[in-house]
């Protein structure tokens, strides 16, 4: 779904986008136009959440929105510019709140790989669970033609860099793997999170899984 250390830009969202629907990813807002597209992200969420991607009618999120459809295409270009300007809002957001606990612990004298790793994972989960009605539409098999493989293409981009935060040599198969057995922890706890009935339960998964995480990231030896 996302990394947990560096900002990976807007890239390969870009790769993804539809030529006729265009990238869905435009410059940043200001004044009436982040009014406008925060309406229109705001109903599409809510469609896709009830309906599903293929299932959700893009006049409807323009009802919704209070949006013509006209002004939608032209912010996103079409049902697709607007999952994928979703998927990048999320995954930004994501990366702002890691980046942002990292940089407070390394600030607290805290320069432990592992330690830091696991601070990363928690920030990030707890992301997931603040922002879990995008989160579960982002995990389910619902998207936009192409998005798994935009979306496996993430994740190896995630693994390297949990691989540069524990300090893994990434040429040797078994550090590699041990990272991309800890970054398929943080995922599949990520998806369970988007069930869990309240925010008791979620943080009991989150602390359950750090400490999985703390065991399983001491190299061998």
């Amino acid at each position: 779904m996302s990394g947990i250390v560096e900002p990976a830009g807007t890239e390969t969202a870009h790769q993804l986008a539809d030529p006729q629907e265009g990238t869905g990813l435009p410059e940043a807002p200001t004044g009436q136009n982040r009014t406008i597209r925060n309406a229109l992200l705001d109903a599409a969420l809510e469609v896709f959440t009830e309906r599903g991607y293929a299932d959700a009618g893009l006049p409807e999120i323009a009802a919704r929105s209070g949006i013509p459809v006209g002004s939608l295409f032209q912010h996103y270009g079409g049902k697709r510019g607007l999952y994928l300007a979703l998927w990048e809002e999320f995954r930004e957001e994501q990366e702002r709140r890691t980046a942002a606990t990292l940089s407070a612990e390394r600030d607290r004298g805290v320069d432990d790989p592992i330690a830091l790793f696991v601070a990363g994972a928690r920030a990030y989960l707890e992301g997931v669970w603040d922002n879990r009605r995008i989160g579960r539409l982002l995990v389910e098999n619902d998207g936009p033609t192409g998005f798994d493989a935009l979306r496996r293409q993430w994740d190896r981009a995630w693994v390297r860099r949990n691989a540069r935060l524990l300090q893994v040599d990434e040429k040797r198969r078994a550090g590699r793997v041990r990272v991309s057995v800890l970054t398929t922890v943080i995922g599949g706890a990520a998806r369970e999170l988007g069930d869990c009935g309240d925010e008791t339960e979620a943080l009991e998964i989150v602390d359950e899984v750090c400490g999985i995480l703390i065991h399983l990231s001491a190299p061998p030896g």
